[in-house]
């Protein structure tokens, strides 16, 4: 298995702001686009050409990783002019595939960061002549996902969208988004219109008597969709918790970029980022937060599981818990902004204009 197709066109509408001017994958995670720990664990498995299924801000790609070759990839980009769903992205870029009619093609999703052996999965594949394989994994909760059930032998039997009751959730076993396609059968994806590979394609392909195969991969698994798990994410990275060949620099409490600036006092703590040219200000404590390039975080502001945008500033004795803050937005001193709140890219916020607490 030489080939993979990445898909990275989605609009990443539940990570706004974050995702105005960057796509969902160009969001740095632990220092570098998240896509690049995606592509440097593509290598790492024996990939060496990767096609790039881009649609929102497709532009944004080609410049920063080009052919692919400072990766040791060959890596090609395919721009859907109009949204083709998983499967019809897929399909859009099959004519981009060298690989013969059996072998076998890794396909994954943008935004999903997972420490699974994809070695195993391409051998799970091949040792049970599957038609397609996919990656399960186990949550606690599944209801908000796909269901997978398989039989003893791992062969799929079903898929259950999004259970709503108890009697429903008849397993524990999730659609991880990583797959194995036997090369053919990228072919019998209906072309040029938008199509679901999981509502659709693997509906139809289980239905015609094809061999869908699922390997239960239980290491570390996140969909990245939403500002608290990006967040969330990009620490696990930083700590360790995480795989991935491409953190720039060295696993620990905190990683902060060559050209940042740290107050000598200010505290990093819980896989903190600290981007390009950003300032931290005396007496700041940053914990299991990520602040882009060229952000400025004032003295004493308190920031916990946050993202601060680029360019955005952070005004002294605010406190931010599980925020976000825009691309050039201003947060003036003494706010105090809690759970869940976005403030949007250029947006001003007076001093001590939104407090959760007194301020006294």
């Amino acid at each position: 298995m030489t080939e993979a197709i990445l898909l990275v066109g989605g609009k990443g509408t539940r990570l706004r702001p974050l995702t105005v001017h960057t796509p969902k994958p160009m969001v740095p995670a632990a220092g570098v686009p998240f896509l690049t720990h995606q592509l440097a664990r593509a290598r790492a498995a024996g990939v060496e050409h990767i096609v790039l299924a881009t649609s929102y801000l497709a532009e944004v790609f080609e410049p920063y990783f080009g052919d692919g070759s400072a990766l040791g990839l060959h890596i090609e980009y395919v721009t859907e002019t109009e949204p083709l769903g998983t499967g019809g992205a897929i399909r859009n870029v099959a004519s981009r595939l060298r690989s013969g009619p059996e072998d076998p093609v890794l396909i994954f999703n943008g935004d999903i960061l997972t420490g699974l052996d994809i070695r195993a999965l391409v051998a799970t594949h091949e040792e049970s002549g599957a038609d397609v394989s996919l990656h399960l994994t186990k949550v606690d909760d599944p209801r908000a996902y796909g269901l997978v059930p398989t039989d003893g032998t791992g062969r799929v039997q079903a898929f259950l969208e999004k259970p709503q009751t108890p009697e429903e959730i008849v397993t524990d076993q999730i659609n991880a988004g990583a797959y194995v396609f036997r090369r053919s059968v990228i072919d019998t994806i209906p072309a040029g219109r938008p199509v679901s590979v999981e509502r659709e394609t693997f509906p139809d392909l289980l239905a015609s008597g094809a061999h869908l195969q699922g390997m239960v991969d239980s290491t570390y698994w996140l969909d990245l969709g939403t500002p608290r798990a990006f967040v969330r994410g990009s620490a696990d990275l930083v700590l360790g918790r995480a795989p991935s060949p491409a953190i720039p620099g060295r696993c620990g409490d905190s990683l902060v970029l060559p050209t940042a600036t740290v107050a000598p006092d200010a505290k990093l703590t819980g896989g903190t980022v600290v981007g390009e040219h950003a300032v931290i200000g005396e007496g700041a404590r940053v914990d299991g937060s990520t602040i882009l390039a060229g952000a400025v975080v004032e003295p004493n502001a308190v920031i916990t599981e946050s993202l601060i945008g680029e360019g955005a500033r952070v005004g002294a004795r605010t406190v931010l818990a599980g925020a976000v803050i825009g691309d050039g937005a201003d947060v003036g001193p003494d706010n105090e902004l809690r759970e869940g709140v976005r403030v949007w890219c250029g947006a001003g916020l007076p001093a001590g204009a939104v407090r959760f607490s007194s301020d006294q």
